[in-house]
């Protein structure tokens, strides 16, 4: 018995699944092409061929293999990235991972790697994927003072369509670096593996689609997309990604003909590129990855919130006890988090979730109150120090590795490097505090051996 597969634009979300189906069915229609030749075909399809591409990349061409319209209108939307009226961003896919990624950066970092002919060597990689974008955001930024990083919200977490930015202004959307460090990530990647045959739909299932263990991140394989930052920062020093930032910028200007830029104006425009690039740093490379409130389906603060005078001095360490499960999804960790919020709420009558941030075993942080805002974790504490919470019992068992590290060498350190926490923090349990059981006596023991703890309840 054969199942014919019949095109259906109802059927396709905004979800990274459904774009690799669509690349999948491409693939199907035309047997004979080649990873490449598909992501050509792509490129081609989202008019994804500009001079500064056409640079690096083989000109797309006008012709070619003929698509359904209705698939070819997808791929068109799924691919060019643009921001509409209302401060939607369309070109943009919710990946399982929780982030959401730009596809065409993505997609231009993939082609660039196929063509190299050196193995890990691979021209215009950086240009292609985020120095280009980069640039453009530092020019407008140093004229506007537009913001850096831009992220929004879905309007639907099973099946997003619709995502709007929270700051229309932004000329980088988070989306775009996700993206863009994807593209830098796999396009090297097909490189190193230069002359073997593989599917582009099969590379994109591999590295964003993997299921994860019981394990967590501490069983799970290098090349995927919930280890973006960490594969990122072992390929690309700040160093060499500010001098692609400024290749790119001059590729630019010489493509469009302006007229050669004066000393003085150079060396402003360069003092704008390195203080850009050390916020991104901070942010895209410092700090981990932090799932917002809107992404993971957060209900609204009820009341008025109270800011919190930064820097705190202090880390409260958690665990949750119910759910006493962790939770190796960003499906189940929204859920997770929704369901600790509605009790918070509901149940013990708080004006929201209490944590600042919660950790979960899926590879992300997620924003309780966040960084500003004074949370209700810690009785007597909670205008002094940020309340972090890991989601499972800990009683007799241990986080993951990964999970933790998350919150003691990134969190931590995001947060100093940011002014949120003093340099000379303490950390404690949530037990030397008041009285109970939180973290778990397991967990407890492991914190103990962890820098800036301290034993007394000072």
């Amino acid at each position: 018995m054969f199942l014919i597969f019949f095109w259906s634009p109802a059927l396709f979300s905004c979800h990274m699944k459904d774009f690799i189906k669509a690349v999948q069915q491409v693939e199907d229609e035309n047997p004979e092409l080649e990873a490449v030749e598909v992501l050509r075909m792509l490129r081609r399809t989202a008019h994804l061929n500009d001079a500064f591409v056409q640079h690096f990349l083989p000109d797309a061409g006008s012709s070619g293999p003929e698509l359904d319209a209705d698939l070819s209108g997808y791929l068109q939307r799924a691919v060019q990235h643009r921001v509409l009226e209302g401060a939607r961003e369309e070109g943009v896919v919710l990946a399982p991972d929780g982030m959401t990624v730009a596809v065409g950066p993505l997609l231009l970092g993939i082609e660039a790697g196929f063509l190299s002919t050196i193995p890990g060597r691979v021209p215009g990689l950086y240009q292609l994927t985020l120095a280009g974008n980069l640039g453009v955001s530092i020019r407008r930024r140093s004229e506007n003072g537009e913001p850096l990083g831009t992220d929004g919200c879905w309007d639907n977490l099973t099946a997003p369509h619709v995502f709007t930015l929270s700051d229309t202004a932004s000329t980088l959307t988070a989306a775009q670096v996700h993206g863009g460090m994807d593209g830098v990530i796999l396009g090297k990647e097909v490189s190193a593996k230069a002359g073997e045959s593989v599917k582009l739909s099969s590379l994109l299932t591999d590295y964003y689609l993997h299921q994860l263990d019981a394990r967590g991140m501490d069983g799970a394989p290098r090349l995927i997309s919930r280890r973006r930052r960490e594969l990122f920062k072992v390929l690309v020093a700040p160093p060499v990604l500010i001098r692609q930032v400024a290749k790119s910028m001059e590729l630019r200007e010489k493509l469009e003909g302006r007229v050669k830029m004066e000393v003085r104006q150079k060396r402003r425009l360069m003092a704008a590129v390195k203080e850009t690039m050390k916020e991104f740093v901070h942010v895209f490379m410092e700090c981990p990855p932090i799932i917002a409130r809107c992404t993971w389906g957060a209900a609204p603060y009820i009341g008025t919130p109270t800011l919190l005078s930064l820097p705190l001095t202090y880390l409260f360490i958690h665990h949750t006890a119910s759910p006493s499960q962790p939770c190796l999804t960003f499906e189940q960790c929204s859920a997770d988090m929704r369901s600790m919020q509605r009790f918070h709420q509901e149940e013990r009558g708080w004006d929201d979730i209490g944590y600042s941030f919660v950790a979960g075993s899926d590879g992300n942080v997620y924003e309780g109150r966040g960084w500003k805002w004074q949370g209700a974790h810690t009785g007597g504490y909670n205008s002094k120090g940020y309340g972090v919470s890991f989601i499972g019992d800990y009683t007799s068992t241990l986080p993951s590795q990964h999970a933790m590290a998350l919150v003691r060498d990134q969190l931590a350190s995001c947060a100093v490097a940011g002014g949120r926490l003093v340099s000379s923090y303490i950390l404690k349990g949530h037990r030397q505090m008041v009285s109970t059981s939180c973290p778990g006596n397991t967990f407890y023991k492991e914190i103990t051996t962890w820098g800036h703890y301290q034993v007394d309840k000072g």
